[in-house]
């Protein structure tokens, strides 16, 4: 399972060497998920195009029960997939690409939607609506590696 390295302070990286090793960090990653007590969870995905950001929420989803087809939101910029039998209510996928500022995220019940504690969030493209993450948002950087292999900061 790919190779982990522990960076300076709480930094961890992931380097995994193919879709398959994507895949299952994924669902280890699902697994160890924890809703907030009074917040959504929020995922702040960063990195260029190809980096994986879409096939690890993909991935994500399908650990979690999701059986529709999990795509990436780029033009409808929000899916939300019920989760049934989970500790979330709803796993909400958000594809920020085409956003130049947070408050673009209003008319998606942004407010409502992140202060929901049943909601578990992954936002590609984050760095687009910094201004309206939340503090608590954890950051993940997807780095395109080679062909195969990609690798995961957080």
């Amino acid at each position: 399972m790919g190779v982990y390295v522990l960076k300076s302070g709480l930094m961890k990286e992931y380097v995994l060497q193919s879709l398959k090793e994507t895949r299952e960090f994924a669902q280890r990653f699902a697994k160890n998920l924890t809703p907030f007590k009074a917040n959504a969870k929020v995922y702040a995905l960063s990195g260029d195009l190809g980096s994986g950001k879409t096939e690890f929420v993909r991935s994500i989803a399908r650990a979690l029960g999701v059986s529709s087809s999990v795509t990436s939101p780029t033009f409808v910029i929000q899916k939300v997939y019920p989760l049934r039998r989970k500790k979330f209510n709803n796993l909400i996928h958000i594809d920020a690409y085409r956003l130049k500022e947070g408050r673009e995220l209003e008319c998606l019940n942004w407010k409502e939607t992140e202060n929901n504690p049943g909601n578990l969030i992954f936002i590609e493209w984050s760095g687009n609506v910094v201004d309206a993450l939340p503090a608590r948002a954890i950051k993940l950087n997807f780095e395109f590696v080679n062909e195969h292999s990609r690798k995961i900061e957080m």
